[in-house]
């Protein structure tokens, strides 16, 4: 789904590189609720992740590959605000570090992968969650189902933009069909990948999953004014999970992300994704171009001068977790800071 240069116009691509830096500012003041104790040491840790699975191209169809978008995973696991923020980091490094996703395609590549598929999945998640049961099996089944619908809708969203301003002449109904069918298939692989993190992390840590804070607390009810504990045939609800280090997740995180990337993705799948297979078969790639950073050490996701293809990506795969964990952590550490700044008791002072 990372856009090239060249596929879209300039004008476009200048609109929506508004469009994704105002998302960005909102993006940066929203979060400032969302991460708080719990959420700031992790929020580093979910763009890291996001950048190593998506290394991890799986096969879809014949000659098509897929591979992780995360808008859904982050939203749900650090809230959508921050979730905007996260893949963004992840957008960024991949195109100044890997030569992966134009430049000047960056505000496409936010508006479509960051933007549309974290507040899609979020509203739907949202959406979900109020109806089902308050268990941790329906937060991996929402997060599942929004996942899922996450993908085709930001596929959608390149036909429209590719609709309005792309660079080749071809009939929009054939990319808008060609698109939405692979991305359906790839969404599959997106929500088995979402949904397994979230349940995984929602079985020892809810504490630590934005999304699903409060599972344990007894519903209330309003009752002559007052609010008390609904009935329950459970049983007393069980106490608050108690304030815990966060050391040992983040550090289980970290190496599995750095496995992933180092090693795991040397079995990726080398077909294209669905947006280069559909970019070729329909010619909509005529006019791409070669990528500014294309002489990058790193282009590629491989390191200049190893000839060895192992080594070459793994080493590459580990540099950019280690280049996102820190960059996404410096961002969300001053966005934490500055949230601290505001609510310090010298800032609700009053004068009498």
């Amino acid at each position: 789904m990372h856009v090239p240069d060249g596929f879209i116009n300039a004008p476009t691509s200048a609109v929506t590189g508004v469009v994704a830096a105002g998302a960005v500012a909102v993006s940066l003041r929203g979060a400032r609720r969302e991460l708080d104790e719990r959420t700031a040491p992790l929020a580093g840790l979910v763009a890291a992740f996001i950048f190593a699975v998506q290394m991890l191209n799986f096969p879809v169809a014949a000659g098509t590959s897929g591979h992780l978008l995360g808008g859904a995973l982050a939203a749900i696991l650090v809230g959508p605000y921050t979730g905007v923020l996260c893949v963004s980091v992840v957008l960024l490094m991949q195109g100044i570090l890997f030569a992966d996703g134009g430049l000047t395609a960056l505000g496409v590549n936010i508006t479509d992968m960051a933007i549309v598929t974290t507040v899609v999945a979020y509203a739907l998640f949202r959406g979900l969650v109020k109806v089902l049961p308050r268990t941790r099996r329906s937060v991996t089944v929402a997060s599942f189902v929004a996942a899922l619908v996450s993908v085709p809708a930001a596929a959608l969203a390149f036909t429209f933009l590719y609709w309005i301003g792309g660079t080749t002449d071809v009939a929009i109904g054939k990319v808008a069909t060609a698109m939405i069918g692979v991305h359906v298939l790839i969404g599959i692989g997106e929500a088995a990948i979402t949904a397994l993190t979230v349940g995984a992390v929602v079985a020892v840590r809810p504490d630590l999953v934005h999304e699903a804070r409060g599972l344990g607390q007894r519903l209330k009810l309003r009752v002559n004014g007052e609010l008390v504990d609904a009935p329950s045939d459970t049983g007393p609800a069980p106490a608050p999970v108690a304030a815990r280090s966060h050391r040992k997740v983040w550090i289980t995180g970290l190496v599995a992300s750095l496995v992933l990337a180092g090693f795991v993705s040397f079995y990726a799948s080398a077909d294209p994704d669905g947006l280069e297979k559909v970019a070729s078969d329909k010619g909509i790639d005529e006019k791409a171009e070669e990528h500014a950073n294309a002489d990058s050490p790193l282009a590629d996701y491989g390191v200049e001068d190893i000839a060895d293809a192992r080594v070459s990506g793994g080493l590459a795969g580990v540099i950019g977790v280690g280049v996102t964990v820190v960059a996404g952590s410096a961002v969300f550490w001053a966005v934490r800071r500055r949230r601290s700044d505001d609510t310090s008791p010298s800032s609700t002072e009053t004068t009498v």
